[in-house]
């Protein structure tokens, strides 16, 4: 479902009843006569659409997190607020960039339209901007030669629907002076070659057993899951285009599971 095109048709719909009742329709009612239903209604309803089309639009989104492709940093079931304009002002539903204001950073949380199916949303970790070497070999990443750091946590397991618990180990991972958890499967391969498929500016990466290095082309960015081994990213369908971005996620709203979870930030 395209929440956003339907919001835009009912605005336009309910904008157009308004804009007609206030140049035609009004003038020829007798005095004292009361609005027809076909024209109240809508009249009420327009500054709602309005505002939530504006905010939902220009200001931030609403996600809820379907899988557990960035455990432990957002886990299924969290429901989520887009920052929609802190990457540059976008037209809704075309998406197209109008103002430019920030760029990702390495590290940020992005929202984008999935390279494959555009009408569906993913959320992943940039890992690498343009220009960048990304290299992840015996599940270590390497960004432009540069070894990331990584600290072991302890322990961690989660359940998965449909395979009870998973058990991994939990690191910090430090891109750009920040740390943020990741898990490590020690069971999974760092790649499984049978699921990558052929995508755009694939001759710019070089798979091999143990990972692969890929040279992330101008306007596109590099994803990974923090759930390291659970993820559908960068290594199995490409790169993400700039114009797919929809925001940076940036809190973490609600979660019926645990209340504790409300009001954490997104690092």
């Amino acid at each position: 479902m395209n929440f956003p095109l339907i919001l835009f048709v009912l605005l336009v719909i309910t904008g157009s009843i308004c804009l007609l009742d206030y140049l035609f329709w009004k003038k020829k009612r007798a005095a004292g006569e009361s609005e027809p239903w076909w024209i109240e209604y809508p009249k009420s309803f327009f500054p709602i659409i309005l505002i939530v089309f504006s905010l939902r639009s220009f200001v931030i989104e609403p996600f809820k997190i379907p899988s557990g492709s960035m455990i432990p940093t957002l886990l299924v079931g969290d429901f989520i607020l887009v920052n929609k304009y802190t990457y540059g002002i976008r037209l809704p539903v075309l998406n197209k960039k109008v103002m430019d204001m920030n760029e990702p950073k390495r590290g940020d949380v992005l929202v984008f339209r999935y390279p494959e199916d555009p009408s569906i949303d993913y959320i992943k970790r940039v890992i690498g901007l343009p220009g960048d070497v990304i290299t992840y070999h015996n599940k270590q990443l390497i960004v432009n030669g540069e070894v990331i750091k990584m600290e072991y946590e302890g322990d961690y397991k989660y359940v998965e629907s449909g395979f009870g618990y998973i058990y991994s180990d939990r690191f910090s991972e430090y891109l750009n002076d920040n740390s943020h958890s990741i898990l490590i499967n020690q069971e999974v391969k760092g790649l499984q070659y049978s699921n990558v498929r052929e995508f755009e500016f694939r001759d710019n990466c070089k798979y091999h057993r143990t990972g692969f290095t890929c040279e992330v082309p101008a306007g596109r960015y590099f994803t990974l899951g923090d759930n390291r081994d659970s993820s559908s990213d960068s290594r199995y369908w490409g790169f993400v285009p700039e114009e797919n971005i929809v925001g940076k996620a940036f809190i973490i709203w609600w979660n019926f599971g645990d209340f504790g979870r409300v009001g954490l930030p997104i690092r």
